[in-house]
């Protein structure tokens, strides 16, 4: 189900679909992608949303920054030096993050107006971003699926073509909240990661994945998370054909859990310590399912490399539960 959400200023009407099952409801904006709320039940039955986001059109327009919701693309992360080499080619992109460019540069994905259709149970989003969209090489053209299952679970599928060698890594970036309001710092965390990706103070990997034995980055039994986090973990199962459950989130005040399976190698776990406006810094954490950060310079990093002739997929379900 759709309904006009509202206007650009340009006259481009965004529309938000509704889906719902099992007890879940998820709103997705055709504007940037976003999953605006998701509405589960506690262990009382009671029901919140445990997305950030707005209410109107114009608190994603004035509240850019945080990328609330989002899908971001072409590339979710940093590039360092806002630039990457691709077949004997250097390409420059925006320092959108200076001196870096970050999610796809000034108006990557999470600010575009897709077509949005109906499928079964959820929306399907497409545009085609041409060559030398934020500098990046290629038309490349974008279906994303959302999904709900029969259990209520939020399915993202993501597919890309091109016509030109380039580099993707796409993700969502909605901050969860399963009490659905406060803080989200004294929620249990458990991933399966036995590594992580040092970086430097600007956030780009400096090196190896590094053990998280004996750090702040081992979530490998599950604890509360605490604070301070914009990192990269490298997930024990690699790039998988199908999702595997990689992550488990749980507040125990409500009850709520929320698991992520993912075909991804890598979790950037962020705990929103810039969030401003109405939020509050870690009021909410973003679990996002990528490519590691700056993948297209670190040949020793999964690759993110996409040729004609290939398709790029990528699948990521967050599954929403209780436990009493």
């Amino acid at each position: 189900m759709s309904e006009l959400f509202g206007t650009l200023s340009d006259g481009t009407e965004v529309h938000r679909w509704t889906l719902e099952r099992a007890g879940t409801r998820v709103r997705v904006l055709s504007y940037g992608g976003i999953v605006q709320s998701a509405e589960v039940p506690d262990r009382d039955g009671r029901t919140a949303d445990v997305v950030l986001g707005f209410a109107g059109l114009d608190g994603y327009l004035e509240n850019p920054g945080p990328y609330f919701g989002a899908l971001v693309g072409r590339y979710a992360n940093r590039i360092a030096h806002a630039r990457f080499p691709l077949d004997g080619v250097t390409y420059s992109l925006e320092p959108n993050n200076a001196p870096n460019s970050l999610h796809g540069g000034a108006r990557g994905f999470d600010k575009r107006v897709w077509e949005a259709t109906a499928v079964e149970h959820g929306v399907r989003l497409t545009r085609v971003s041409p060559h030398g969209e934020e500098g990046f090489p290629g038309r490349l053209a974008v279906a994303v699926t959302y999904t709900l299952d029969e259990s209520g679970a939020l399915h993202i599928s993501y597919e890309a073509v091109t016509d030109a060698p380039t580099v993707v890594n796409l993700t969502n970036h909605s901050y969860f909240n399963l009490a659905g309001s406060g803080h989200a710092g004294g929620h249990e965390l458990r991933i399966a990661a036995s590594r992580y990706t040092p970086v430097d103070a600007d956030l780009i990997p400096t090196g190896e994945p590094a053990d998280v034995s004996g750090t702040r980055f081992d979530f490998r039994t599950a604890r509360k998370i605490g604070s301070g986090y914009d990192h990269n973990l490298v997930l024990d199962k690699g790039v998988t054909e199908t999702p595997v459950e990689i992550a488990e989130l749980y507040d125990p005040a409500s009850g709520r859990t929320l698991t992520v399976a993912t075909t991804e190698p890598g979790i950037q776990l962020y705990t929103a310590e810039h969030l401003t406006g109405p939020f509050a810094p870690g009021d909410g954490v973003a679990l996002e399912t990528q490519h590691f950060p700056d993948s297209p310079n670190r040949p020793d990093f999964p690759s993110t490399r996409l040729d004609p002739g290939r398709t790029y997929r990528s699948v990521t379900v967050y599954g929403f539960g209780v436990r009493d």
